[in-house]
Order: structure tokens, then C-alpha cells, then sequence
């Protein structure tokens, strides 16, 4: 096991969530789900540098003074992970350019794992197969693995659970960026109290969800129209019920021009659907119009690759 002389650049992708099901609430307070990922064209990058302990340091354009740089962050985590799995020895230090929202529902701090978890594999040497890092990803966090597979996927259980899915062509999507983010465990358990609350207007909930087979066509068909007419998120309620602003942005999309939005995981980042590149560029305009931060991505994207080494 050898660490090569220069640093080793990752890039991970953020992901959205076409189709989330979610399944009872169970004992152990946790949810199994049911979604359709897909990786999008936003970037976090990783850079992994030798070094004799473990540190995080972080540029971009995104906010970064929130996130924390000693051992709960997510990336240092990785790394660690990887270190005693590996039986190495020596640390890492990690410089991230963070593009993902922070707590956006588009999974950047999963991007940031695997791509820690590829870059520290990279430069150590650890000679791990994909499999490896994909069982390693999987105990860091639910969308850790897909950050790492990237492309489009079926997600089951906690999300965790991957199986690839078939998908054509390039779909287009404007990202519409929240000024703050929101905490998936609060969206959760506001989803619960919005069962609780309307539970004799809900159909039964399912303990195993599964995605819906009009989700699955659509991205097999590589068919946008499709794709808008079959997205759904069990968690946009609770999510436009603690944001509420979150309404406005939907309906100011879809009103110029997106064939449908959807709020991407447990939020607060919204997604519409364009038609093709022509219409995203037209919608991104008129979201940027009307002062929101908008952000042109295409799907799926590749997984954490290497790109400098």
C-alpha cells in the first residue's frame, strides 16, 4: 500500500429523488423507502492530499460555515472508515469545493463520503474493489452508496439498497436553490404527524414501498412528458407545510414553462422538469426573473469519479 506524491480529485454527484415512497413508520423510529434516484450534473469535488492525521477543509460557492471540520463531519468519517477497513496507518486531508446545497434534499454530504471514500482509496493504495467502497458507503449514511454508483437507480429498505436501473437519453432539469436548508429527521416526523393527523382520508400505508411502475417506464423510455406525469414524493407535503414559501416557487415553475416540479428528497431544493434544453434554458431565465437562484443540471450523471490523479 502506497500513497502517490500528488493529491487525488474525486467528483461525486448531488442526486434527486424522482419517486419516494415511504413506507410506516417502524420500531426502531426509522422508514424503509422506495425511489427512483437519479445523478445529477452538480459536483461535489474532493481532493485528497497525504498527511499524517485527518482534516477538512472546504471552498465553492456554496455557504460553508455551518458545516463542521472535525470528526462528525461525514468526509472525515469516510476517510476513517476506509482507513480501518484498509488497516492504514496514516490520515488525509480533505479539500472539498462543495456545489450540492447544504441540507437541500440533493444529498452533498453522501457525495462528499463517497467521493472521500474513493479519492483516500486512490491515494492509499488500498487495492478495494467497488464492492468494497460500496459496502463501506452503505454503513455511512442511506444515499452514500448511490453518490458512489451514480447513473439511475431503484433505491430500497433505507435507500441503501440499490439496483440499477434502465434508463435513455438525457433528461433536463432547473434546480431552484433554497436560501436555507432543512432537516431530514424534521421532515420525516412531520410527514408522521401529516399521517397521524389525515389518517382517515389516507389510503393504508405500506410497510415496503415500492416505486411506481410509471416511473420506471418513463426513465426506460427516456421520456420527459412520461417522466412529469409520474413523479411523486411522499415527503413534499410535510416539506411545503414547514416551508410554505416552497408553494410560490412550484407554481412559478410550472407556470413558465416546466412539464412539472418536484421537491427533491425531503427538500427544501426544488426540481422542474424541462421538455429539452431550449425550454430549461427559457425556464431558467424566468425563475432567475423572478429573483430565484437557478441552476440548469442534466441526468443521469456518472458516479464518484477519479478526474485527477
Amino acid at each position: 500500500m502506497s500513497s502517490p506524491a500528488s493529491p487525488v480529485t474525486v467528483r461525486a454527484p448531488g442526486k434527486l429523488n424522482v419517486s419516494l415512497r415511504v413506507g410506516q413508520l417502524q420500531d426502531d423510529g426509522y422508514h424503509d423507502v422506495a425511489t427512483a434516484y437519479q445523478a445529477v450534473s452538480l459536483y461535489e469535488e474532493v481532493r485528497a492530499f497525504p498527511a499524517s492525521d485527518f482534516s477538512v477543509s472546504f471552498d465553492g460557492p456554496i455557504d460553508t460555515s455551518g458545516l463542521e471540520t472535525d470528526g462528525s463531519n461525514i468526509a472525515i468519517k469516510a476517510a476513517r472508515v476506509l482507513a480501518r477497513a484498509a488497516d492504514y496507518r496514516g490520515g488525509v486531508h480533505l479539500e472539498i469545493t462543495k456545489r450540492v446545497p447544504i441540507a437541500g434534499g440533493m444529498g452533498g454530504g453522501s457525495a462528499d463520503a463517497a467521493a472521500a471514500l474513493l479519492a483516500c482509496e486512490t491515494l492509499w493504495g488500498c487495492g478495494m474493489s467497488r464492492e468494497d467502497l460500496h459496502d463501506l458507503a452503505a454503513g455511512l449514511g442511506a444515499d452514500v452508496p448511490f453518490a458512489l454508483m451514480g447513473g439511475t437507480a431503484v433505491g430500497t429498505g433505507r435507500g441503501d439498497e440499490l439496483s440499477p436501473a434502465l434508463a435513455q437519453g438525457v433528461f433536463h432539469w432547473v434546480l431552484v436553490l433554497a436560501e436555507q436548508g432543512m432537516s431530514t429527521p424534521t421532515v420525516y416526523r412531520e410527514l408522521d404527524l401529516h399521517r397521524e393527523r389525515n389518517a382517515a382520508d389516507l389510503s393504508p400505508i405500506a410497510v415496503a414501498p415500492q416505486v411506481d411502475a410509471g416511473v420506471l417506464q418513463a426513465l426506460r423510455a427516456g421520456d420527459p412528458h412520461l417522466l412529469a406525469d409520474s413523479m411523486h414524493n411522499d415527503l413534499q407535503a410535510p416539506a411545503l407545510h414547514l416551508m410554505p414559501s416552497l408553494s410560490a416557487t412550484l407554481e412559478l415553475g410550472e407556470s413558465n414553462g416546466a412539464l412539472a416540479g418536484i421537491v427533491s428528497g425531503s427538500g427544501p431544493t426544488i426540481a422542474f422538469l424541462a421538455a429539452d434544453p431550449d425550454a430549461a434554458i427559457e425556464l431558467q431565465i424566468a425563475l432567475s426573473a423572478a429573483r430565484r437562484q437557478a441552476v440548469r443540471v442534466t441526468a443521469p450523471a456518472h458516479g464518484a469519479k477519479v478526474v485527477q490523479n
